[in-house]
């Protein structure tokens, strides 16, 4: 999957502030994501990560 650090991910679960779309801050082996509602910032594995991906937004 070809994901670049600034890119909005909507995912298919939503996070419990309501949003579903996560902004990449960093990515490697894991991923940090900050969530698009409240600004929470959480760390992901990548298969995880790209399992639950629904779509990319480039910025």
């Amino acid at each position: 999957m070809d994901i670049q650090v600034g890119d909005i991910l909507k995912m298919k679960k939503q996070h419990p502030c309501g949003s579903s779309e996560w902004e990449v801050l960093r990515i490697g082996a894991d991923f940090r994501l900050k969530c698009a509602g409240c600004g929470h910032q959480i760390m992901i594995p990548r298969p995880k990560a790209e399992k639950n991906v629904r779509g990319v937004v480039r910025k």
